[in-house]
């Protein structure tokens, strides 16, 4: 109950006109687009940084289906193939009999990237696929925006890397395809992509007296390196594609050594077929 005094006059509270309220309203929506419009960068960002591995997870032929897409299995040509695998911290402790068991005669392990990982499974996978009987090697993923490719040869090659004239261990592959965690060509130039590869090259066989494999995928290699055909004669092609044929090649290889074409081969990801018979494989291995 309001009481009234006498001698004041009496006040009564009257509503905005209504331009009034519309221009407090538009102030109001107009205050909450630009909070959106300044929230938005922010979560998209969150979410590329989401998307991309941590430093040290990458692995062969993480970037194939997402650039090249995946097609079928390989058809049946009659030729003389030997089935192979590869791993990574990603598998863990492999089970090499069951590989074994099932076909499997070669494999290469990951052994380390850039200069700033090993994994943590390099011993049990690359041992275990040895004692199974396997013809093994060891694999470097590149990542040419850290350090020089010398550089990263002397660390391949000190940590699982090398290669001895055994008969069983084949020669380390350079890992060199789609950017995990950045820029698909690493911010480098195709010559200046080139230089890099052939000074890992060059280190590692140095080092070894063993020329690397070259692992990469032709729709890479054609974009980073501007399809460069230079490697061609010396250094043994790992293509990756996951479809019914390798397709085409990248420049300067006639023909492939290996072919990564699925990721999602039995008992563990990645399988390959060796371009043939398991005495190519021996041949490989021995130099």
């Amino acid at each position: 109950m309001s009481v009234h005094r006498p001698g004041r006059p009496r006040t009564t509270r009257r509503p905005l006109p209504l331009s009034s309220r519309s221009r407090l309203t538009a102030a109001g929506v107009l205050l909450s687009v630009l909070s959106l419009l300044f929230t938005l960068p922010a979560t998209s960002q969150a979410a590329d940084t989401a998307d991309k591995p941590a430093r040290g997870e990458a692995h062969m032929g993480m970037g194939v289906v997402q650039h090249d897409g995946q097609g079928g299995l390989p058809r049946d040509t009659r030729a003389v193939q030997t089935e192979g695998v590869d791993v990574s911290s990603h598998q863990g402790n492999v089970n090499w009999s069951s590989l074994w068991t099932s076909g499997v005669k070669w494999a290469y392990v990951k052994a380390t990237e850039g200069t700033y990982y090993k994994n943590p499974y390099f011993a049990q996978q690359y041992n275990g696929s040895y004692n199974v009987g396997m013809i093994r090697g060891a694999y470097h993923f590149a990542t040419p925006d850290t350090t020089s490719g010398a550089t990263q040869a002397d660390y391949f090659v000190n940590n699982g890397g090398g290669w001895s004239r055994d008969g069983k261990t084949l020669p380390g592959a350079l890992d060199i395809e789609w950017n995990p965690y950045g820029a698909a060509c690493y911010g480098k130039s195709q010559s200046a992509m080139v230089t890099w590869i052939r000074d890992f090259l060059n280190r590692y066989k140095a080092r070894t007296g063993r020329d690397a494999v070259i692992y990469t995928a032709t729709s890479w290699w054609t974009q980073c390196t501007g399809n460069y055909g230079g490697f061609g004669t010396t250094n043994p092609l790992w293509i990756a594609r996951y479809n019914t044929t390798p397709g085409t090649l990248p420049a300067g290889w006639g023909y492939y050594t290996m072919w990564q074409y699925t990721s999602s081969g039995p008992i563990v990801g990645d399988h390959n077929k060796f371009n043939g018979a398991l005495d190519r494989v021996v041949a490989l291995a021995n130099g």
